[in-house]
């Protein structure tokens, strides 16, 4: 048999309920309140389970609240857009931080010397201040949040890569490399980014969690990612923070 499927839409002053169920839609309404929302879904399942005939043992798939959107909670993929941008801003900024920072390292001179004070004027400023003012510059939308946490994280990783490449120059192989006359890519692909990838691989894993805070922060503040595309950020920009106490699952 079919399993029945039951959508919850939670107002403010109503919830509308919706069952689906052996090829029939049934629909009711039931007063709600904003301290207990949860008690008038309770009451609207029970009286539209009366209207229909199904029991508790028919129902496969329970909708538990929309947000303002009307887009179903579980429903919504905001982990999907925070593993988006959240992955993507760390692949991005960490190889971009990877090539500069082994480059710093080894060419040196005043090609490091610039590269590390811009670094320094980037790095003065937090993530997300950062990021809100690039975002300011370029609007909201999911490739520009990706951009603007990007930005912050390439020297970060170019810091991080450049002392531990710095090490690595001054190696006997390295040495022995250049006495051989391999050229610049050769050795610097093949002899010095192997060996910074454990400190970047770490690096890269921490700023997937950064990523995705600061995209939630950006979306929650209405300046990163917007609707109708998913986010958590506009999840509990929703009224998330009103059902805090009464429904916590909305922002948990």
């Amino acid at each position: 048999m079919e399993k029945a499927r039951l959508a919850v839409d939670i107002g403010g002053t109503f919830t509308d309920l919706c069952l689906e169920w052996n090829g029939k839609r049934t629909s009711t309404k039931v007063l709600t309140t904003p301290r207990a929302p949860e008690e008038g879904v309770l009451t609207g399942m029970a009286e539209i389970m009366k209207l229909s005939g199904a029991k508790p043992g028919d129902f496969g798939l329970i909708i538990h609240g929309t947000t303002l959107a009307t887009n179903a909670i579980i429903e919504r993929k905001g982990a999907r857009t925070a593993l988006i941008v959240g992955l993507s801003s760390a692949v991005v900024g960490g190889f971009a931080g990877l090539i500069l920072g082994v480059a710093c390292a080894y060419f040196g001179g005043y090609f490091d010397l610039i590269v590390q004070r811009v670094s320094d004027i980037v790095m003065a400023f937090p993530l997300i201040i950062l990021a809100l003012a690039v975002v300011s510059i370029f609007g909201p939308g999911v490739h520009n949040v990706i951009v603007a946490i990007t930005i912050p994280l390439i020297p970060r990783c170019s810091r991080v890569v450049r002392s531990s490449a710095l090490t690595i120059r001054s190696m006997p192989y390295v040495d022995a490399a250049r006495a051989l006359g391999y050229g610049h890519s050769r050795i610097i692909l093949c002899h010095m980014v192997p060996n910074v990838m454990a400190p970047f691989l770490i690096m890269v894993t921490a700023f997937v969690g950064q990523a995705v805070l600061a995209e939630a922060s950006l979306s929650y503040l209405g300046l990163g990612v917007q609707e109708p595309v998913p986010a958590w950020g506009l999840m509990l920009q929703g009224g998330a923070e009103e059902y805090a106490t009464s429904a916590p699952w909305i922002a948990i």
